[in-house]
């Protein structure tokens, strides 16, 4: 179907004249394209496209320009545009996708974003620090029946390692090892600290 059978004619007043129109013809650019070609038509005082009614609003001088002149002018200027492509499926499709992809760049760089990626990071730094100290856990649910004390002990120093190596787990990674003799002495104490726990480990 030609574009201009879907113009359809909603009012008509005196110099005042307002059309019904399609979803593809109320797509950002063709809409400025669109008002701007009627803007400049001779006769025409005001032109407002308004794109989610679907409705466009044409006021004119029919001293200078009659009624049926200027649909014939539109209607011209809707052919052209449709020549060139604009109300093509395509057209549509790929004003879509970039809409698609304007929403997508806003949510990447939005707020909300950047704190889930802090939480799934801080998640992800959490879970390689419990495989650490998986690996240095005591024996299981017997070692509590066996010393009640020292299994308490020992799962509050695995508590502890946790939490020191989840607030450290960036650094470690980006900073010391890349530069191990720049921070010897945090490589110092983290070894020291891991030679007590497997310390306390070691039975009496």
């Amino acid at each position: 179907m030609a574009i201009q059978k879907e113009f359809v004619v909603r009012y008509r007043g005196e110099g005042h004249v307002r059309f019904q129109i399609p979803p593809r013809a109320a797509r950002a650019e063709v809409a400025k394209l669109l008002t701007d070609k009627i803007a400049a038509i001779a006769g025409v005082s005001s032109v407002d496209l308004f794109r989610r009614s679907g409705k466009l609003s044409i006021r004119y001088d029919e001293s200078v320009c009659r009624f049926i002149d200027l649909a014939r002018q539109l209607f011209a200027e809707l052919a052209g545009l449709e020549q060139q492509g604009w109300f093509a499926p395509q057209a549509v499709a790929d004003a879509a996708n970039k809409s698609r992809l304007g929403l997508k760049h806003k949510f990447k760089t939005s707020k909300i974003n950047r704190w889930l990626d802090e939480k799934i990071i801080a998640a992800k730094e959490t879970a390689q620090a419990a495989k650490v100290i998986g690996k240095l856990s005591s024996q299981g649910p017997k070692a509590l029946f066996k010393d009640p004390e020292k299994a308490v002990i020992d799962f509050l120093n695995d508590i502890l390692i946790l939490y020191l190596i989840k607030i450290h787990w960036t650094r470690i990674t980006t900073q010391w090892l890349v530069k191990p003799l720049v921070y010897r002495y945090e490589w110092m104490a983290t070894f020291y600290l891991f030679f007590l726990l497997v310390r306390s480990r070691k039975p009496k």
